[in-house]
C-alpha cells in the first residue's frame, strides 16, 4: 500500500512538469460551461477553495497534486496556488483586496461612492461621557423622555447601547455608554464613531478624576464638546465654580468667553433639556454631517453579547448606507445573515439608514466593540474577508507581542509625524504640573512632545486604551502600574516606564523625541584622486 502510495505521487510529480516548467498542470479540468471569476484572500483553507469553486474536495485535492502540493482540507494554500487551482477548472479569479480594520479604512468606505448628488444630511452620533454618579444615564433617560434607571439591567439602554431622538423634526443619535473607557475602546479599534461630546459635570461636585479623563479623551478623538452642566437644583451647585474648574482645565465656556457650548440642566426635572439638545443640533448642522444612503451598508460595533435564546446579539451603528433585514455582514472575524433587526424601542424593523443604531441577530460570534462591519454580497465574499481579517489580526498580535518604547517611537518615525504624544501618571496629585512642564520643555523646533493626559495615580486601564489610541508612550513617576493595565500594555503594544527621579524620566523623553529628528548628514573630504587608467584583472574584476 505504501508503495502504491508512493506510485501515485511520484505520478502527480511527474504530471506537474508541463510545458511551463515545473508547477503547472498539462491538461486542464474542463467544466460543462465558463463560470464567473471568484474573489479569493490571500490564504484560504483547502475545504474552503473547494466550497468556493463549488467543487469536491476529492477532485480540489487532486488539482493540487497536479502542482504538486499535497495538502489536506484542513490546511491552507496561498493565493498563487489558490489561483492556479482554480484556473485548472477553468475559473477566473480576482486579486485579494486586504481591507485593513482602521480609521483610514473605515473613513474611506464612508466616503466612497459619495457625491454632492447622492448625499444626504445624517443624524449626528452624540456620546455622552462624565465621572460617575454624576447623571449620565439620568440625563438620557430625562433626554429619550422614558424611564430606564430602575430597569436598566434587563433594558434597552443595556441591550442596545444607543437609540435615537427627535427634536424639532431632526433626529440625534445617542450612544449610551458605560463609560469614557468604552468610548475611547472604539476609537482604538480604528473606528470614530461621535460625532459631538458631551460632558456632564455635576454642578455640586463640579470637575472630578473621571471628568478629566473624559476630557482628555473627548480632545483626543478631536470632536466638538458640550458641557452640561448637571444637579443645578442639588443642594451645594455652583455654575461659576464650575466653570472655573473647567478653565483650569483649558476647558473655556462661552460665557468666560471661550467657544464651548456650556447648558445648565436639571437632568432630575428635565429643566434645560430642550436646550442642550438645540445647542446639538447647531453643531451638527454647522458640521454639515453627511452620508450616502444607497451604497452598501458600512458601520461600526458597540457592543455585542452571547444570548441563551437568541445566540449572538450585535449593537451596531449603521455609518452609511442602507442595511436590511437578509443581508450578509461581516462584523470583525463575525458573520452570518441578519435574521431579525431591532431599533432603539425594542422594534423589529426592515432597514436602517447612516446614523442609525440597530440590533442584529444572526452572526455566527460576537465582534469586539469598535469592530468594522460591512453588508457583502453573498456569504463567499463574507468568508473571504473574515480571512483577510483573521490573517492582519495575527499579524498585529505578532507584531505588538515585541513592542519596545524604541518600536514605538520607530513607528511614529515612519509615518513621518513630528508630534511625540505622551501619557503621564504621577503618585501623588502635587507633582502633576512640575512633571508635565518638564516633559513639555523637552519640546524642540522640530519635535512637539504632547501631554494628551497628566492624572495622579496608578496606570490604569484608560490610561492604556488612551495611549493605544493616540499612539503614544506611557510614563510614570513616583507610581505604580495596575496588574490590568500591564496585561493591556503588553497586549496592545504600548510602552509603560516608571520612574522615582524625576531626571530619569525626562532623559527617556528626550531619547524618545531624539529618535524622531532626521539625522544630519554630512560630506566630509578626506582626499583628492584622478583615474589615469584602468587595468582588466582577470575575467570580472578591473583595477584603477
Amino acid at each position: 500500500m505504501a508503495q502504491r502510495r508512493g506510485q501515485r505521487n511520484s505520478k502527480g510529480r511527474d504530471r506537474s512538469n508541463g510545458p511551463d516548467g515545473p508547477g503547472t498542470a498539462r491538461t486542464a479540468v474542463k467544466t460543462s460551461a465558463p463560470r464567473a471569476p471568484v474573489s479569493l484572500p490571500a490564504e484560504i483553507l483547502v475545504g474552503e477553495l473547494a466550497e468556493t469553486l463549488e467543487m469536491s474536495n476529492v477532485d480540489t485535492i487532486k488539482a493540487l497534486m497536479r502542482l504538486g502540493v499535497m495538502a489536506t482540507v484542513n490546511e491552507t494554500v496561498e493565493f498563487d496556488v489558490a489561483a492556479k487551482v482554480a484556473a485548472s477548472f477553468e475559473i477566473g479569479v480576482l486579486k485579494p483586496k486586504d481591507r485593513e480594520e482602521s480609521a483610514a479604512a473605515i473613513k474611506v468606505g464612508i466616503d466612497e461612492d459619495m457625491t454632492e448628488e447622492n448625499s444626504v444630511l445624517r443624524p449626528p452620533v452624540i456620546t455622552v461621557l462624565g465621572h460617575v454618579d454624576h447623571g449620565k444615564t439620568t440625563l438620557l433617560d430625562a433626554i429619550r423622555g422614558a424611564s430606564v434607571v430602575d430597569t436598566e439591567a434587563g433594558g434597552i439602554t443595556q441591550s442596545i447601547g444607543a437609540y435615537q431622538v427627535e427634536k424639532d423634526d431632526h433626529l440625534l443619535t445617542f450612544i449610551d455608554t458605560p463609560g469614557h473607557a468604552a468610548f475611547t475602546q472604539m476609537r482604538a479599534s480604528g473606528a470614530q464613531v461621535t460625532d459631538i461630546a458631551v460632558l456632564v459635570v455635576a454642578a455640586d461636585d463640579g470637575v472630578m478624576p473621571q471628568t478629566l479623563e473624559a476630557i482628555e479623551h473627548a480632545k483626543a478623538a478631536g470632536v466638538p464638546m458640550v458641557v452640561a452642566i448637571n444637579k443645578i437644583d442639588a443642594p451645594g451647585a455652583d455654575i461659576d465654580r464650575t466653570n472655573a474648574q473647567l478653565a483650569e482645565h483649558e476647558i473655556i465656556v462661552e460665557s468666560y468667553g471661550g467657544d464651548t457650548v456650556a447648558v445648565p440642566v436639571s437632568a432630575l426635572k428635565g429643566d434645560g433639556i430642550d436646550d442642550l439638545l438645540e445647542s446639538l443640533l447647531l453643531i451638527a448642522e454647522i458640521s454639515e454631517l453627511k452620508a450616502n444612503p444607497d451604497r452598501s451598508g458600512i458601520g461600526v460595533v458597540i457592543e455585542s453579547r452571547m444570548d441563551r435564546s437568541r445566540g449572538a446579539v450585535a449593537s451596531v451603528l449603521v455609518r452609511a448606507g442602507t442595511v436590511k433585514a437578509g443581508d450578509t455582514i461581516v462584523a470583525g472575524t463575525s458573520r452570518g445573515r441578519i435574521k431579525t433587526m431591532i431599533d432603539g424601542f425594542g422594534k423589529v424593523v426592515t432597514q436602517a439608514g447612516p446614523s442609525t443604531p440597530i440590533e442584529v441577530l444572526g452572526l455566527n460570534g460576537t465582534p469586539a466593540a469598535g469592530d468594522q462591519f460591512d453588508v457583502v454580497a453573498n456569504d463567499r465574499e463574507a468568508r473571504d474577508l473574515v480571512t483577510t481579517r483573521d490573517r492582519l489580526a495575527t499579524k498585529r498580535r505578532d507584531t505588538r507581542a515585541a513592542t519596545t518604547m524604541a518600536e514605538v517611537m520607530r513607528r511614529v518615525h515612519q509615518s513621518g509625524s513630528k508630534e511625540l504624544n505622551v501619557v503621564v501618571k504621577t503618585g501623588n496629585h502635587g507633582s502633576i504640573d512640575a512633571v508635565q512642564r518638564a516633559v513639555e520643555q523637552v519640546s524642540n523646533d522640530e519635535v512637539q512632545v504632547k501631554v494628551l493626559s497628566a492624572t495622579s495615580g496608578a496606570i490604569n486601564e484608560s490610561d492604556i486604551l488612551l495611549a493605544s489610541a493616540s499612539d503614544a508612550i506611557v510614563v510614570g513617576f513616583e507610581t505604580t502600574v495596575e496588574a490590568g493595565a500591564r496585561r493591556q500594555a503588553n497586549a496592545e503594544g504600548i510602552a509603560i516606564r516608571t520612574y522615582d527621579i524625576i531626571y530619569n524620566l525626562i532623559d527617556e523623553v528626550e531619547d524618545a523625541a531624539r529618535g524622531m529628528l532626521e539625522p544630519e548628514r554630512k560630506t566630509v573630504v578626506t582626499g583628492h584622486a584622478n583615474v589615469l587608467e584602468v587595468f582588466q584583472h582577470g575575467k570580472r574584476e578591473k583595477i584603477a
